[in-house]
């Protein structure tokens, strides 16, 4: 079974290769494609797509439909539920942290200004 921090750690490394984002930058705008016409405009063989694809999948950012030999491909956006929370977890965290830091760099210029 899949814990939640594996399926961060597998959306972040999916996200991790630029043409992998480009897919789901492809999807995004048109819906469900065939993976011949997602493969299209990349300079690579269709089963290095291919890969691409199941990266993408087994981190559920892409949800793919067969139809006998065809493969349909779509964008999964609750596939990033898991990494937006981590988001926006941490990024709380260090707003807290720049918040605290902005504060005593604050105190020390005053007191540099006003000895």
């Amino acid at each position: 079974m899949v814990n939640n921090r594996q399926r961060v750690t597998a959306v972040f490394a999916a996200l991790a290769d630029p043409t992998r984002r480009r897919i789901l930058e492809r999807l995004s705008g048109q819906g469900e494609s065939r993976v011949t016409a997602l493969a299209k405009p990349f300079r690579m063989s269709l089963p290095a797509i291919s890969r691409h694809l199941k990266v993408l999948e087994d981190a559920r950012l892409v949800h793919r439909r067969r139809h006998g030999r065809i493969h349909m491909i779509r964008a999964n956006a609750a596939g990033m539920k898991d990494a937006q929370r981590w988001i926006a977890r941490h990024a709380a965290f260090w707003e807290c942290r720049f918040d605290a830091l902005d504060a005593l760099l604050k105190t020390k210029q005053r007191k540099e200004t006003n000895p």
